[in-house]
C-alpha cells in the first residue's frame, strides 16, 4: 500500500520562482528540500533538480525538467483553495492572476459566495472558492 501520494509539478525553468511565490502566499508553508543541478548534469546548472515544499501543511514536489516536452500544465487538474475570508480570496486572486490567465472570473456561480478559476503565470491552474457564510437561526 502507498505510504502517501504527493502532487508533483514539472516546470521548464520556473520551479524555484513558482515554489517561492506559492510559499509566500500561504500560511503553514515552507520549502523543505531544494536540490539544484550542478555543472555537467542533465539540467541547466542551478535549476531545480528536485524540491519539496508545503502549502497549508500539504506536501508538494517540483522539478525543472531537463527534457523539453510538447506539453505543460492543464486546467483539468487544479489546486483548489477554500478561502476563509473575502480578504483572503481577493489577496490570493490578485497574486495568482498577475501575469496569468482567467478561466472563470471572480463571481457568485451558485456554489460559493465567490469563486474564480485561473492559470497563474507559471501555468498552474487554481480554483479559489469562498464558501457561503452559514446562516444563523
Amino acid at each position: 500500500m502507498a505510504h502517501h501520494i504527493t502532487p508533483h509539478l514539472m516546470f521548464e525553468g520556473d520551479a524555484e520562482a513558482a515554489m517561492r511565490c506559492y510559499v509566500a502566499l500561504f500560511e503553514d508553508a515552507e520549502i523543505t528540500r531544494l536540490e539544484r543541478y550542478g555543472p555537467g548534469e542533465a539540467g541547466a546548472e542551478g535549476s531545480v533538480r528536485y524540491a519539496e515544499f508545503t502549502l497549508a501543511g500539504r506536501r508538494y514536489q517540483c522539478i525543472d525538467s531537463p527534457v523539453a516536452h510538447a506539453f505543460t500544465f492543464t486546467p483539468s487538474l487544479s489546486l483548489c483553495v477554500e478561502c476563509e475570508s473575502p480578504a483572503e480570496f481577493e489577496r490570493l486572486h490578485a497574486a495568482l492572476a498577475e501575469g496569468g490567465e482567467t478561466l472563470m472570473p471572480p463571481d457568485d456561480y451558485g456554489f460559493g459566495a465567490r469563486f474564480a478559476w485561473l492559470n497563474d503565470r507559471f501555468g498552474v491552474s487554481w480554483q479559489l472558492n469562498l464558501a457561503h457564510e452559514e446562516e444563523t437561526p
